[in-house]
């Protein structure tokens, strides 16, 4: 998986977002622009090459006020990407470029 490809299918609307995961989307209270926003602009922070549902990655990027979101996707068919959930990073698991995992002490 690429961002450029992810980038453009997203763009093209070719996604679907995770049911188990919208209603904690929403509860969390990020948008459907807010994820657009986030991969179309961010970058893979993560990639998973060999996650057991199939290849996915972990996209990091910042709303319009500054809110950091992680958004993890994977490919559900050739033409179109799965979101598998959207969330705000955690300070007490990331460190504060929100690209980093903090390590266990």
């Amino acid at each position: 998986m690429n961002i450029e490809s992810i980038q453009a299918k997203v763009k093209d609307g070719k996604y679907i977002i995770s049911f188990s995961h919208t209603e904690k989307i929403r509860q969390r209270k990020i948008t459907a622009k807010e994820i657009e926003d986030t991969i179309c602009e961010g970058t893979i922070i993560e990639p998973y090459p060999n996650d057991l549902r199939g290849a996915s990655c972990l996209i990091l990027s910042f709303t319009n006020n500054g809110r950091p979101l992680h958004v993890v996707c994977g490919k559900l068919k050739e033409e179109e990407i799965l979101i598998i959930t959207a969330y705000e990073p955690d300070i007490k698991e990331w460190e504060g470029d929100w690209k980093t995992r903090r390590k266990e002490v």
